[in-house]
């Protein structure tokens, strides 16, 4: 079996000799200890790993433990497994691009002198690039982050610095954050941080603890380091070196922060960018401001499916899937990327993306031109990436010389356009591309490749300078062909003397062992022996034939391979000139490729807007203190792009005063979590600058977008499906604004009844008193729909609740049959009925179950909505849960438990010893006994 398996997978075999493989087991057994680390050592033909990173490999990978072979003997012996270079490709972009748990390292070398080549984490993963994107776009750039914590009293201030090695970017941020890191995580979210260093704690505090949590729910690398590289000595002069232009305003940045530098000087040291003087002077510095963009948590991008997932059954699952329809070799896919996680605030620059897409909506011609030049574009960034690097060869120069040469056809597609934005796309596209094709910049380019390089020799799959660019390499060249015609000559004269046609019986060989050779058959030997051992050296005898050569072949032959050597270093010398011209032209192709994503990007919106059977439309787009959300016939465009499903558009109406906050009941299966996400998900494509699937839409501009959508436990970082949706929700009553869009689905049902719904109303009046942020909340306590009567037969004391209005999902049950049938449709009102027992129905239950269900919720729940609003604490005598409270009484209990709770979250737990804490708590809890004897709804909890 063991046998089948190996040939079915091809593992390479493991060929060491014992003094091999002790050699490399004295070398292995002193590396140190990294748990992190996946090791493999290149052999040339095939890679190996070892240990425990062994069996990490074969469980993970080939998914068997058959795959490890035993390395050495007895107890020195050392589990190890073989891999292809196809499957080590496979295992890289896995550890290094979907995983967030490894680094990789790469080890060169033999028996047992071997050495560091690579490294690479999720964050960084340069020194990977070739491997990672020969064969595939780059669809994401990682971005490493260092945060430096400073806990005071009930705050934290986070300083964090950031490195985009891809696109040669630092950064520096500082702010504020509460005990749920709100903040951090949406910073760390829009940035796409795949690895965060943080510094080493010898006893980890819970602040600490809550803020490892954070990390982890982003999906992040945790990286620790000592606390004595978070310094910001020498920073100013190091930054000085890595960003382009004078030393000054870096200086002014850096002094403008108290932790931030700390920060991104212990990156600068991890990253070793000093090491490596190709970055000197190619780096951009920046502040990072959160206000810049729309915040979103990493719940926020789960709830919207706004990123690919790898369980994801088709592209369009996913925002990111739809929407990307982007033509550039990977350009235009990371720009959508880091667009989505940073969506506009600005009104101006949102209409500006909208008036952009709204062109080529309305112009198909120039859409489709500008899309089919596109296609043919590579991707500029990552070679001019390559170029500064120094790691650029012959072929990254013709191809972005293959993309400058594309650039005419773009700009007079452009230029073809006079629609009312014509203005706009002049000075957005026309008029930079004017300046970057010019004669000092992208046309110099072209006139330097086309007098270098060979272009005719391209179609041979070659890349050669041309030999009429430089003398020395045109008189190699011409020595080369005046000896090929002599070497031919000489073929012919043999051919003559020995009697034999040219090519059919005697060949010219030429190989690297022997070089040019006469070669004839072992049929026509015969006919000539005697002359080939007279005249001639017989070189080699085999099946193929006979080699033989003269002392003249070999005097020509010996003389045109020195040429020939000589010419392949004037080649190499060339090349690297060009080269370096090349580089001078980095900065020019920085900004193309930063112009040509965003109009892919742009493109790509269009086409979506216009290929979709119900074609999407312009939002129209007001600041956050003023107008509502507004949409009407909205879909979820994901959901719609699904081959079985039949949308039913739906209108939602957020309207201050009014119905800023819907509460939305019905049935399960019914619609609720897809038209709540739904308008989440409009609003984030809204300011984006993409058009969104509605017939009309009108929409105040958010500062964030909190989602607490499904429930699942954590139980890896032991943490509950209950203790779960309390964190999110935490995270929402701490980091929302009135400027926020809230979306909550199902809150308070990880708990008993009445736990969750006296949580579920006291957090519903906080965001409608308090946060007064618009917001939709979906539920089936149904008797939080009371929330929308509170305004109405108040007290003279008690303030009333304004802007709350109930929805449902309908749904219709045939009254013979007692069959449902949902009807998607959200209506204004709350629903009258709960539906359980229907959807068990269909998920075919037994009718003995159905049956009995149906009695117990008989008796246990009266079903009436009157008795919601009533004031009437009248019930039936049978009746188990009695709803004695009217809402007056249940709004005054909820406030008091929600000040319990407050009372209890703030408590300095950490600060008190064990009898403090029991003394205080008993205490709270005698005041809330105290003060439930006027409440008949709080009594029910005590």
């Amino acid at each position: 079996m063991t046998e089948n398996f190996e040939e079915q997978n091809k593992f390479p075999e493991l060929k060491l000799d014992a003094k091999q493989a002790q050699g490399f087991l004295s070398f292995f057994k002193r590396l140190p200890q990294e748990t992190r680390a996946i090791r493999f050592f290149d052999r040339r033909d095939y890679y190996t790993v070892h240990g425990e990173n062994a069996t990490f490999i074969a469980k993970t990978f080939y998914h068997t433990t058959t795959a490890l072979r035993q390395l050495g003997s007895g107890s020195d012996s050392v589990s190890s497994v073989s891999v292809s270079r196809n499957m080590f490709e496979t295992i890289v972009r896995d550890i290094l691009l979907e995983r967030t748990d490894h680094a990789v390292e790469l080890y060169e070398g033999s028996g047992s002198n071997w050495r560091l080549v690579k490294s690479g984490t999720p964050g960084n993963i340069s020194s990977f690039e070739d491997i990672l994107f020969a064969n595939n776009e780059m669809q994401d750039t990682p971005v490493v982050v260092a945060l430096l914590p400073n806990f005071r009293e009930n705050s934290c201030t986070i300083g964090l610095g950031y490195v985009d090695l891809t696109k040669k970017v630092l950064g520096l941020a500082e702010f504020l954050d509460d005990s749920h890191f709100t903040n951090m995580e949406s910073a760390l979210v829009a940035l796409g941080c795949k690895e965060c260093l943080l510094p080493m704690e010898s006893g980890k505090s819970s602040e600490v603890r809550t803020l490892y949590d954070s990390l982890t729910r982003c999906g992040v690398m945790l990286t620790e380091r000592k606390k004595s590289e978070f310094k910001m000595r020498d920073l100013v002069q190091d930054l000085g070196r890595l960003v382009k232009g004078s030393i000054e305003p870096v200086r002014d940045l850096v002094s403008g922060f108290e932790f931030a530098p700390c920060a991104l000087g212990a990156l600068l040291s991890y990253a070793d960018l000093l090491a490596d003087e190709s970055n000197y002077g190619n780096y951009t510095i920046r502040r990072y401001n959160l206000d810049s963009y729309m915040r979103l948590d990493s719940a926020a991008m789960r709830a919207l499916n706004v990123l690919e997932s790898k369980t994801d059954a088709n592209k369009n699952f996913s925002l990111f899937g739809l929407m990307n329809r982007t033509c550039t070799a990977g350009m235009g896919k990371r720009l959508l990327n880091m667009w989505l996680k940073q969506p506009l605030l600005d009104v101006n620059e949102i209409n500006c993306r909208l008036d952009l897409v709204q062109a080529f909506v309305e112009d198909p011609t120039l859409h489709q031109d500008l899309r089919q030049h596109l296609k043919r574009i590579s991707d500029v960034e990552r070679l001019t990436n390559n170029l500064e690097k120094k790691r650029a060869g012959l072929q990254h120069i013709v191809k972005l010389y293959q993309s400058s040469i594309r650039l005419p056809y773009i700009k007079s597609a452009l230029e073809q356009y006079d629609g009312q934005f014509s203005s706009l796309v002049k000075e957005r596209y026309r008029d930079p591309l004017e300046m970057l094709t010019d004669e000092e910049h992208l046309n110099k380019f072209i006139a330097l490749v086309e007098a270098s390089v060979d272009l005719d020799q391209l179609e041979n799959g070659e890349y050669m300078i041309s030999s009429s660019y430089d003398p020395t390499l045109s008189a190699l060249r011409d020595e080369q062909e005046s000896l090929d015609r002599e070497i031919s000559h000489l073929h012919k004269q043999i051919a003559n003397d020995l009697d034999l046609p040219v090519d059919k019986a005697l060949k010219l060989d030429k190989g690297t062992q022997f070089g040019h050779v006469f070669r004839i058959t072992k049929k026509e030997e015969p006919k000539i022996r005697k002359k080939l051992t007279t005249q001639f050296i017989v070189l080699e005898t085999r099946k193929d034939g006979v080699k033989f050569t003269n002392t003249k072949l070999k005097k020509l032959g010996d003389k045109y391979q020195k040429v020939l050597e000589e010419y392949k270093n004037c080649q190499k010398e060339l090349v690297n000139r060009v080269v370096q011209t090349a580089a001078t032209f980095s900065e020019v192709f920085g900004s193309l490729a930063g112009l040509l994503s965003e109009l892919d990007v742009l493109l790509s919106f269009a086409d979506l807007a216009s290929s979709c059977p119900t074609p999407y439309t312009r939002p129209e787009i007001t600041p956050s203190d003023e107008g509502n959300i507004i949409l009407q016939g909205s879909r979820h465009p994901c959901v719609e792009a699904q081959d079985w499903v039949n949308f039913i558009p739906n209108d939602c109406e957020l309207v201050r005063g009014k119905s800023w906050f819907q509460i939305i009941t019905g049935p399960n299966m019914g619609g609720k979590s897809t038209y709540i996400r739904q308008v989440g998900v409009n609003v984030l494509m809204a300011q984006v600058g993409c058009f969104v699937p509605c017939e009309k839409a009108s929409i105040s501009v958010r500062d964030c977008i909190f989602a607490r959508v499904g429930a699942g436990d954590c139980q890896i970082h032991g943490v509950s499906t209950f203790m779960q949706e309390m964190l999110e929700t935490a995270s929402i009553l701490k980091g929302a604004t009135e400027k926020s869009l809230i979306i909550i689905d199902e809150l308070g049902r990880g708990t008993s009844t009445y736990d969750g719904f006296g949580l579920a109303w006291a957090i519903c009046e906080h965001l409608v008193e308090v946060i007064r942020a618009p917001t939709l909340f979906a539920t089936h306590f149904h008797e939080l729909t009371a929330l929308a009567h509170e305004n109405a037969d108040h007290e003279p004391n008690i303030k009333p609740i304004v802007g709350v209005a109930n929805y449902h999902v309908s749904a219709h049950i045939d009254s013979s049959t007692h069959k449902l049938t949902m009807l998607y449709k959200v209506e204004p009102g709350a629903c009258d009925q709960s539906f359980g027992i229907h959807v068990a129905e269909f998920a075919n239950f037994p009718e003995s179950v159905v049956a009995l269900a149906r009695e117990k919720a008989s008796e246990l729940e009266d079903f009436s909505p009157a008795t919601i609003v009533s004031n009437d604490s009248r019930v039936e005598a049978g009746s188990k849960r009695k709803r004695e409270c009217d809402t007056d009484d249940i709004s005054r209990g909820a406030a008091r438990a929600h000040q319990f709770l407050k009372e209890f979250a703030d408590l300095p737990l950490e600060k008190m010893d064990l009898k403090q804490m029991l003394e205080r708590i008993s205490k709270m809890k005698d005041d809330l006994k105290n003060d439930a004897v006027n409440s008949q709804w709080l009594q029910q909890f005590i």
